[in-house]
């Protein structure tokens, strides 16, 4: 299964990161998003990446025109030329399953639908299509174009062929795959966003300050930034849907969210995004 050309839905942080590093390894690539506004967002976030990687010398001439070239759309129907479909819409399941029906029905019979989400069942949101053999995860990690690990999420009904050409896309892309069942939180999140909530649990606690256990962890454990910082980071309300995806699928109380992640995100502190989190940003 040849893929030459990748659409993309969603212009946001992940979704431009994805269309930007797709052109960058010479597949055809149209970004979708609601609106023009954000999808002229998205480009601009693409060019003054572009700019400084060019700059820096880590792009050619002919890389950085190819990530400038990217498509623009506002309709998924322009999907339906694709050969690679890769949503990178918002966290809602609601909302990826949607896509997932609507997807089904515009792309052509043999394109390859994938999923950028880092929590959400592959394999449910293969059961929203007739086509669930071609149905697979493709999470990426922000910075996109920066980050070279690529987590391959196979739900249960993914064909060898369809795994086979996803690891061939992640390849040209020059990330470093590494393939993954369908379990919640899969193994980046799984591990990750618990060791953040022990982190939330013990500020709660009195146990040390924020800059206090982000010291311990960058000095003491060689992490390049703290678990309280790379919350502030993820978005604490994505941190808190993950968490709830790994207490309700795993039904286990180890995976609780704590009380003080709750509390964050019902006030609005959702770190970076909204300008405040466990530290304050301009």
């Amino acid at each position: 299964m040849a893929i030459k050309s990748i659409f993309v839905v969603g212009a946001g942080t992940m979704g431009n990161g994805i269309a930007q590093t797709a052109a960058v390894a010479g597949y055809q690539v149209t970004m979708m998003d609601v609106a023009e506004e954000f999808v002229q967002r998205g480009k601009a976030t693409i060019q003054k990446s572009v700019e400084k990687l060019s700059e820096k010398g880590k792009l050619s001439a002919e890389q950085k025109d190819a990530a400038l070239a990217v498509k623009s759309s506002t309709s998924i129907q322009d999907a339906a030329t694709a050969d690679l479909v890769i949503e990178a819409a918002t966290e809602n399941p609601e909302l990826k399953t949607k896509l997932f029906e609507d997807l089904d029905t515009t792309a052509k019979a043999d394109a390859i639908l994938a999923s950028n989400t880092s929590s959400i069942s592959i394999t449910k949101l293969a059961a929203a299509t007739q086509r669930p053999a071609k149905v697979i995860g493709m999470h990426f990690f922000n910075p996109v174009p920066l980050m070279t690990l690529l987590e391959v999420v196979r739900g249960r009904a993914t064909s060898d062929e369809t795994l086979a050409a996803t690891l061939e896309v992640g390849n040209q892309m020059g990330k470093t795959a590494v393939v993954v069942k369908d379990s919640p939180g899969f193994v980046s999140n799984r591990i990750l966003c618990p060791m953040i909530n022990e982190a939330i649990l013990a500020l709660d606690e009195g146990v040390a300050d924020a800059e206090g256990i982000d010291t311990v962890m960058k000095l003491g454990m060689a992490h390049p930034i703290g678990p309280l910082a790379l919350a502030d980071l993820i978005g604490l309300d994505v941190v808190l849907f993950i968490m709830e995806v790994l207490h309700r699928d795993f039904a286990d109380d180890k995976y609780a969210p704590a009380p003080l992640l709750r509390r964050m995100v019902a006030e609005g502190k959702l770190g970076r995004k909204s300008g405040k989190g466990f530290y304050e940003y301009k």
